[in-house]
């Protein structure tokens, strides 16, 4: 086992006043640091040699590679480990070779200012992703404390809420925290107008009114919220869709015909950093999955232009499959090969002739067969009536 020759510390705008002696003596003894400019500005006082972020990113991790044999330390920003790029830099050099030193960090501070518990809150980061990422995190009565991006998220994140009639929500932008600069700036999403510093951290306690979009992350959106031209998974067969489909935490979806997107957008937003990729040769349709992944918080939907089989070439391995239709035999056996252990295959099938696929692929390998029939009541004239939907059969497996 190597011995860690690697120090990876957290710093806050206290600089190294802030730092416990181990660590500040870790600091003050190191033969190159690298960091980014105000890590640089916040340990002025230490003569080493200095290395700035390198671009692109990824070439940071040669560049620290490089630095094995001297006393090195990366400065980052609180908690090397929570949103930051001590967890980057520990999947690429092992764990045993590395010291995490953390701080305080961003949300802690942000969490003490407000009052707020950190067990009751949800903690996001936009910075250098999608903003629209946090769409998905707007409910009622929700608090959120979100690492932005620059000096113009908090306002874009005033609109998001405000077109969601969440308007009333009250913001705080803080900045400089544990500093001699901090500095605090609060509003309503409605008219924010405030400039803000770059470098900020933004709570949010989501007000809804009663005109509120209802968004929940649990699956089965009104069909109503999606762009759509007809085509696509209604809400309760969806819903049922994405029960057996089982989002879960950081798992790749493969959404094979994704239409509207409203499968791969549904599982995104049902659980952290779920991954989809949606499968779809219609342009039209392939443009209003994007428009709905922006509107509904799920910005990194990904799109493919063509048909499976051929399409799934190349793509990651899957932890789960949905084929909303056109399924046959080698489309199943080209998505259930790829499939990890333990994945989750499901179709659906509206038509007779791919019902009966199903039963001869049922035959062959399993699986559970259901039949979903769902009415909505009408108007019938003056009384109303019940308005039966297509009926959807669904086959569903378990990759053991």
């Amino acid at each position: 086992m190597t011995d860690p020759w690697l120090h990876i510390v957290g710093i806050g705008e206290d600089g190294l006043d802030g730092l416990v002696p181990a660590t500040r003596a870790i600091v003050e003894s190191a033969e190159v640091i690298l960091g980014g400019e105000r890590h640089h500005a916040l340990s002025d006082r230490v003569t080493a040699e200095r290395i700035a972020w390198p671009s692109p990113f990824d070439a940071m991790i040669e560049t620290i590679r490089g630095l094995k044999g001297r006393r090195a330390v990366v400065l980052v920003t609180g908690d090397p480990l929570w949103f930051s790029v001590g967890a980057r830099i520990g999947r690429a050099i092992p764990a045993s070779e590395i010291v995490y030193h953390p701080q305080l960090s961003a949300f802690q501070l942000a969490a003490a200012r407000m009052g707020w518990s950190l067990a009751d809150v949800e903690t996001l980061t936009v910075h250098g992703r999608p903003v629209e990422q946090m769409i998905a995190f707007i409910q009622p009565d929700a608090r959120l404390l979100i690492l932005t991006t620059g000096a113009d998220t908090p306002a874009r994140i005033a609109r998001f809420l405000a077109e969601r009639g969440v308007g009333q929500s009250r913001l705080t932008v803080l900045a400089a925290m544990g500093g001699p600069d901090e500095a605090r700036l609060d509003g309503l999403a409605e008219g924010w107008a405030h400039e803000v510093p770059a470098f900020n951290t933004l709570a949010v306690d989501c007000i809804a009114s009663p005109d509120a979009a209802l968004l929940p992350r649990v699956p089965g959106l009104a069909d109503a919220l999606f762009q759509s031209d007809g085509t696509m998974t209604k809400q309760e067969v969806r819903a049922v869709t994405l029960a057996r489909l089982m989002p879960m935490r950081g798992a790749l979806l493969w959404d094979v015909g994704a239409g509207c997107g409203s499968v791969g957008i549904e599982w995104m937003r049902a659980a952290r950093y779920a991954r989809a990729i949606g499968i779809e040769p219609r342009d039209d349709r392939r443009a209003m999955a994007a428009a709905n992944a922006l509107a509904l918080g799920a910005p990194r939907l990904e799109l493919v232009a063509g048909t499976a089989p051929s399409s799934l070439d190349g793509l990651p391995a899957p932890d789960a499959v949905f084929v909303g239709g056109g399924l046959s035999d080698e489309v199943f056996q080209r998505c259930w090969g790829a499939l990890r252990p333990l994945g989750r295959f499901v179709a659906n099938a509206v038509t007779l002739e791919t019902e009966a696929v199903m039963i001869a692929l049922r035959e062959a390998h399993g699986g559970e067969l259901t039949r979903i029939a769902v009415a909505r009541a009408e108007p019938v004239g003056r009384m109303s009536g019940w308005r039966p939907m297509m009926p959807v059969t669904q086959w569903s497996l378990v990759k053991r």
